[in-house]
């Protein structure tokens, strides 16, 4: 199949509809909070070779590190109809509680492609509820660990014995398993419309066509010889020095090359991730630089190009710790990215806020004894965007590699021991500039029983850069009953205890007064 302008559109959005009915079947499923409400997942749809097709409009930090489960899968000769579960950062994972339900696509009896659902579950065991520990040093404190194995039952009752919200879980892994089957559906009905030896060659020239260009998009930006810059995480929860993130980004032949030599080495806490993170967070940046009208899929990965020293920040070995790394060191590794960009000419934003503002609550029951079911919940918090050549930067809006919604008020306080006391913007929060940075977000948790709080945070000394001598956002702040406590921590809460979230605002742009 040769396709021109015209079916090469059409085809991109027959693929992408089959991921984003993936989506929509497990938004709709799920029984967890993170994943109805705030749809902490992703899905995305790879052919046999394990390049990625299409994907729907998610999560950066998962869609960006999927091709790299779907590779450690492929290593254990799938069968066609069969499923299987990872969340191992060190094989085709992100951070534990990212589970990722893999199904392999029965077309006319051989595998004919990958259905993939990643999804945020907000426990899988571990040292304290929800499976986020500040200032844990290996891996096994952070929850179960999962390496690439056939989903079967008594995987599953595995998993489930080692979780403290076992029938939640269930039921998110089920509407997982219902996502991943119509994938495989939607990608047999299409086979059956236009002949399987058609639809690949239509996967392979979208594939090729992404990458074309991408490559010409790449070739045009300004490349001077050495565009680096050095960024800074603010602690990890075991030490509370700055830790150095630097980049070297050059562009030769349409390739973007990202060399993270200089990064410090692995941290003792949970900052640390592994490459296939920091290649997300690249590829995030690199998609933010192209026309809208080019097609994501792994076409544009082959444009892309990381290294980093085995060992450092950004690719860390075994038993690292990782759960903040997925979350918080992406957002810097894609703001070391945009500086290193900025340095060499390139028109990119301000600095957006560069955290998820991760937030973790659990305990058992709602009364004052702490009686009771156990229950957990999980939410990151949205603060501004940085301000660019042209328009001011969004408020209250999740930045960078998170692209989740809020959870209403009414459906947290309806099902947890929660009373969310103020919501709203955080008044002159965002940098000054020609154009502003968005404001942040005050969140003010009110705890109406016992529980465990988990603070995974970032910004809150540094506030993010302005761009093009814009200032500086606002860094973000944490109080406990009034009073500053570590951007990273665990909190022992009592009835009573009010937690207040005060998010970084975006930087500005340019030298002027906006009018």
């Amino acid at each position: 199949m040769k396709l021109d302008a015209v079916g090469l559109e059409v085809m991109s959005h027959a693929f992408a509809s089959i991921a984003e009915e993936m989506g929509l079947v497990l938004v709709h499923s799920a029984l967890s909070p993170n994943i109805r409400e705030r749809r902490d997942a992703s899905a995305a749809l790879f052919d046999s070779g394990g390049e990625m097709i299409a994907q729907a409009a998610h999560i950066p930090v998962h869609l960006g590190a999927l091709a790299d489960a779907v590779a450690a899968v492929r290593g254990l000769d799938p069968r066609p109809n069969e499923l299987f579960l990872l969340n191992d950062p060190y094989a085709g994972g992100s951070h534990l509680p990212d589970l990722t339900l893999i199904g392999a696509i029965d077309i006319d009896g051989r595998v004919g492609g990958y259905s993939v659902v990643r999804a945020h579950h907000s426990d899988i065991g571990g040292m304290t509820a929800g499976s986020m520990p500040a200032g844990a040093r290996e891996l096994y404190q952070e929850g179960l660990v999962i390496p690439p194995t056939r989903f079967t039952p008594d995987l599953e009752r595995l998993l489930l014995a080692n979780v403290r919200t076992p029938a939640m879980r269930r039921g998110d892994l089920a509407a997982q398993r219902a996502a991943v089957e119509r994938g495989a559906e939607g990608l047999r009905a299409l086979a059956r419309r236009h002949g399987w030896d058609a639809l690949r060659e239509a996967a392979g020239e979208l594939l090729d066509y992404a990458e074309r260009r991408t490559k010409a998009a790449l070739s045009r930006l300004p490349s001077a010889t050495s565009m680096t810059a050095t960024d800074y995480l603010e602690g990890d929860g075991v030490v509370d020095e700055d830790l150095a993130i630097q980049v070297r980004v050059t562009i030769e032949n349409g390739v973007l090359h990202a060399d993270f030599t200089g990064t410090r080495a692995a941290a003792p806490g949970n900052v640390n991730c592994p490459l296939a993170v920091t290649r997300s967070a690249v590829l995030f940046v690199v998609r933010t630089l192209l026309p809208d009208e080019i097609p994501m899929n792994g076409g544009v990965s082959r444009a892309v190009h990381v290294a980093a020293p085995p060992g450092c920040l950004v690719n860390a070995r075994a038993p690292s710790a990782v759960a903040a790394g997925n979350v918080e060191t992406s957002q810097r590794i894609a703001d070391v990215v945009f500086r290193a960009l900025a340095a060499g000419g390139c028109n990119v934003p301000a600095q957006g806020q560069g955290t998820m503002n991760n937030v973790t609550f659990g305990g058992r029951g709602t009364g004052e004894g702490g009686r009771g079911d156990p229950w957990t919940y999980y939410e990151t918090i949205g603060g501004g965007q940085g301000a660019s050549n042209g328009a001011n930067g969004p408020s209250g809006v999740h930045v960078g590699m998170s692209n989740t919604r809020n959870t209403p008020v009414e459906v947290l306080e309806m099902e947890h021991p929660l009373r969310v006391r103020t919501y709203a913007l955080r008044s002159r929060s965002g940098g000054r500039g020609t154009w502003d940075g968005g404001e942040g977000v005050v969140r003010e948790f009110e705890t109406l029983a016992p529980m465990e709080a988990t603070l995974l945070t970032e910004r809150r000394r540094h506030g993010p850069a302005g761009g093009a001598d814009g200032g500086a956002g606002a860094a973000g702040a944490n109080l406990l009953n009034g009073e500053l406590i570590p951007s990273k921590a665990t909190l022992r809460l009592h009835a009573g205890d009010v937690l207040r979230i005060e998010t970084p605002g975006g930087g500005g742009w340019g030298k002027g007064h906006n009018q």
